[in-house]
């Protein structure tokens, strides 16, 4: 059994018992969460297809960890003329686990 859901804009192929690495989500380490905006679920051959969600089906997790993922170097540079503009970026992301796929 899996389930395509969109999580914080971003869509995800999720199994029960799956780490993800999502964008940062509001929420206490070890709290549980729900999403309800489940685009397409699978269940032993059986397809169900959302427009565009599948009613009544939520997929159950459980936020493990906040933590930052690696620094992304952004580097401008113009020829000749003297221009450099260094900058650095670490996206903030959540690791959680699911628990469980209800249809």
């Amino acid at each position: 059994m899996y389930a395509i859901v969109n999580i914080a804009g971003q869509q995800f192929k999720v199994a029960k018992d799956q780490f993800l690495f999502v964008h940062r989500l509001q929420g206490d380490e070890g709290a549980s969460i729900e999403f309800d905006n489940v685009l397409l679920a699978e269940d032993g051959g059986k397809f169900t297809i959302g427009t565009p969600n599948v009613a009544g089906a939520k997929i159950s997790a459980k936020i493990l960890s906040h933590l930052k993922g690696d620094k992304v170097i952004v580097f401008k540079k113009k020829r000749r003329k003297g221009y450099k503009k260094k900058n650095g970026h670490r996206q903030q992301f959540t690791k959680i686990q699911i628990t469980g796929i209800t249809l």
